[in-house]
């Protein structure tokens, strides 16, 4: 089983900026996809950034190109989320995930396999 802690969420007014951290255990993370996704109340848990294998690929939704970066260091075992220009509408609870298998991005929630606990991320306006 992969264990994975999210830390860095909390309130920020609107145009600040947050980071994220997700840390992963096992000798292996290096062979995992990986992906930040957020769930706003009432509201399905959507794909924000996923990140390749190596870190060379990256996907981001329209609503955060320009806004987000993520990036990992696999020497770490840890995978970030840096969130700039924040939005209301960005708030939310933040989820790390990791999936096992083939190189290729993955973009819905159920093909990933271990999942953080969420951290809440809520920007006043």
């Amino acid at each position: 089983q992969v264990q994975l802690v999210e830390s860095g969420g909390g309130l920020v007014q609107a145009g600040g900026s947050l980071s994220l951290s997700c840390s992963a255990s096992g000798r292996t993370f290096s062979h995992y996809v990986m992906g930040w996704f957020r769930q706003a109340p009432g509201k399905e848990r959507d794909l924000v950034a996923a990140i390749g294998k190596s870190g060379l690929i990256k996907f981001y939704t329209d609503a955060v190109k320009g806004r987000f970066t993520i990036s990992r260091d696999n020497a770490k075992n840890t995978v970030y989320l840096q969130m700039n220009s924040l939005k209301p509408e960005d708030t939310g609870v933040y989820y790390c995930a990791a999936a096992t298998g083939d190189y290729r991005l993955k973009y819905d929630a159920s093909r990933y396999d271990y999942w953080g606990q969420g951290t809440q991320v809520t920007v006043s306006s």
